[in-house]
């Protein structure tokens, strides 16, 4: 066993694999999709346009990128053969279960459009397979909810792009420009982000030559920990909590003292300020509103209790704590933030598993035995 590497708690620092598809630099401070800033994408693209690069490598020019947007638009109505489960796996939950509820739901759309092993399917079958499930999430994830709260579905519209779509889809009402917009950078900004935990189950699945759906519902189950794409909703009840304490400082240092972790605060890659806070902190600023102005104090406070207590690491507001602020100004409801988050990452997970099938190698990593000796 001498010989044997050991890797650290978490992987944290271990490199698994080769990508084109981005990267992290925490001690920078940025990140990149290909070889594009992610934040200037967000401030300067539409979501369509980055999907396109995520799924073919390079941005499009405008008429490949109405020809991509129309293909995807075609692929986000729930197949008719499924209805009935998606509508049992709504109602069979309860609050804050939408992500449990949409691996039953894609589990039935991968059997029902017969999704291929990746194994066997070609480059034109592995890529249709991660559109379509792209598309269809936001459609699965809205009319559940719907359903929940005892209302009808709203069709998905070919004539409106993702973000305002789901926005439309959820509410029943077109938004603004304004709102959609601002959902929309939020989206791009959310789309991939390194060897995340979501990021690298679904590739592990990938890896054993699964299809997509399989895949991305493994992704599904990682992202829905509240330590992982479970945070905005957890970080806006921190927020409530300030509110409800009246003292944003003294609030933040019981949690410390109590060893509380404080959602929407530090990050696991990023030693500086996350840039996807700052874009979104200042989408929250020209949105305004009195749920805006308690987020900034509340950031001061909270970030000079951390700095005082951990002078040599301070922790700053990630990107769950204004991702709730963001959303809930545009009128998504709480219980759908992570679901939102996952409208975005479903894009990132189906560029990695179809980089991950194309390796033909299964990840199978070793554990160390440190129990009971065994008897022989």
């Amino acid at each position: 066993m001498s010989d044997v590497l050991i890797a650290p708690p978490g992987l944290s620092g271990v490199v698994v694999a080769d990508t084109e598809i981005g990267d992290v630099r925490g001690d920078e401070g940025f990140y990149h999709y290909r070889q594009y800033p992610a934040i200037e994408l967000a401030r300067s693209r539409t979501f369509e346009e980055v999907w396109h690069l995520f799924a073919h490598g390079y941005l499009p020019d405008e008429q490949a990128s109405a020809a991509f947007a129309r293909r995807v638009r075609t692929l986000r109505p729930i197949p008719d053969e499924v209805g009935g489960i998606v509508a049992s796996a709504a109602l069979l939950g309860a609050p804050r279960t939408e992500l449990a509820a949409l691996r039953t739901a894609l589990s039935a759309v991968g059997v029902a459009t017969g999704a291929r092993p990746l194994w066997d399917a070609t480059a034109e079958q592995g890529l249709a397979d991660a559109l379509r499930v792209a598309a269809v999430t936001p459609t699965l994830l809205a009319a559940m909810y719907r359903l929940r709260n005892g209302d009808d579905p709203v069709a998905p519209r070919e004539d409106l792009p993702v973000a305002a779509n789901w926005l439309y889809m959820l509410t029943g009402h077109e938004p603004t420009p304004h709102h959609a917009r601002a959902v929309e950078q939020y989206l791009i900004a959310t789309i991939d982000h390194g060897f995340n935990a979501s990021t690298f189950t679904a590739r592990v699945v990938a890896s054993t030559g699964a299809d997509v759906y399989s895949a991305i519902c493994g992704g599904v189950g990682a992202f829905s920990g509240p330590l992982h794409g479970g945070a905005p909703d957890r970080a806006l009840d921190s927020l409530d909590e300030i509110d409800a304490d009246g003292d944003a400082a003294g609030w933040a240092r019981r949690q410390l003292e109590q060893r509380r972790r404080i959602m929407g605060f530090g990050h696991a890659v990023y030693r500086t300020v996350d840039p996807r806070s700052e874009l979104l902190r200042g989408i929250a600023v020209d949105l305004g509103g009195p749920l805006v102005e308690r987020a900034l104090t509340a950031e001061r406070a909270v970030t000079d209790v951390l700095a005082q207590a951990h002078p040599d690491r301070p922790r700053y507001a990630n990107v769950e704590f204004y991702a709730g602020v963001v959303m809930e100004s545009c009128g998504i409801p709480r219980s759908m933030f992570t679901p939102t988050f996952a409208v975005s990452r479903v894009v990132g997970w189906c560029a990695n598993i179809l980089e991950q099938s194309r390796s033909r190698k299964i990840i199978r990593p070793s554990a160390r035995y440190v129990g009971t000796p065994p008897v022989r």
